[in-house]
């Protein structure tokens, strides 16, 4: 499948052979190149029925229903459903609070695992892969491709990416809403450190270009906890001031806050229609992913 045998910290074959029995669904219909496993949203020669429609001048004569001719003495074409690629668009984060993570393992390393197993599982399934690093803006993007040697640049770029510099994601989804230019699955790995009613218009300019968007948000154990146990001097990571309290004394304040955020996140997602997974770190991002896979196979397929 891959042209090198390169060793990457975040490549475990074993978690990707394991994988590679859960196929990964578009819930809309995607307008790919080629024949895929994929609705799409134009008629085509599948072996799944649609419809029948009225015989028109130029249809194919092959394609007329004689029995319902027979039955109706008027000629009526089946029309089937037809299946197509996907293109997938890996959106990173890779501002300077992805470079946070208290359990061994940063939110930039988890990104790229899930980023990495993503691409992969979608490529050996004839897809197309590209990706976007971002921050304060597209800080570097890769077009989806549907080959082997592109995907190792996808990896090269993931590997070598260095989080740093603020958030600016919202402003990021309507660059990505326009510059994708077809319909595609748009998967968004970041920590969301933004306001959620920014995230609102961004996510519904997706949705109004027919991109199928899901999100995976990176929070680190200590974020939700905030289990702290002496004064501390808490350092912004995107470059803003550093501030030193006592946890003791803003702890009550600090879990209203996280429970406003992430209750108006959730609703920001079901307004929006995105697929959200909240994760945290400490988790096998293998069952994170398989939960996200199984998950599209109720939903695939909406024309």
């Amino acid at each position: 499948m891959f042209p090198e045998n390169r060793q990457r910290s975040f490549m475990n074959t074993a978690v990707l052979s394991r994988l590679a029995g859960f196929p990964l669904y578009a819930r809309r219909a995607m307008q790919g190149t080629v024949s895929g496993r994929h609705p799409s949203p134009h008629r085509g020669s599948s072996i799944e029925f649609a419809e029948y429609r009225k015989y028109v001048a130029g249809d194919d004569p092959r394609r007329i229903d004689w029995r319902a001719w027979g039955r109706s003495d008027r000629y009526f074409v089946k029309e089937f459903e037809a299946d197509t690629n996907l293109r997938l668009c890996l959106v990173v984060d890779t501002s300077g609070s992805m470079d946070f993570g208290s359990k061994g393992v940063s939110k930039m390393e988890y990104a790229r695992r899930l980023a990495a197993a993503l691409g992969h599982l979608a490529l050996q399934q004839g897809d197309a892969v590209g990706l976007s690093c971002v921050a304060g803006g597209i800080v570097r993007n890769i077009p989806p491709r549907r080959n082997p040697s592109h995907l190792m640049h996808v990896f090269d770029v993931l590997e070598e990416t260095t989080p740093k510099g603020p958030t600016q994601i919202d402003q990021v989804l309507h660059e990505l809403a326009e510059t994708v230019s077809q319909r595609a699955l748009v998967v968004i790995i970041s920590d969301l450190f933004v306001d959620p009613a920014l995230l609102l218009e961004g996510f519904q300019h997706l949705r109004f270009r027919k991109h199928d968007a899901a999100v995976f948000h990176l929070l680190d154990p200590q974020e939700l906890a905030f289990d702290f146990r002496r004064p501390m001097r808490f350092l912004d990571m995107e470059g803003g001031p550093s501030i030193f309290a006592d946890p003791s004394e803003i702890a009550e304040r600090y879990h209203k806050a996280l429970e406003s955020y992430l209750g108006g996140l959730k609703q920001v997602m079901l307004e929006s229609a995105v697929d959200y997974h909240r994760v945290a770190l400490d988790e096998d991002y293998e069952q994170v992913l398989v939960r996200f896979l199984i998950g599209r196979t109720h939903t695939r397929g909406v024309r």
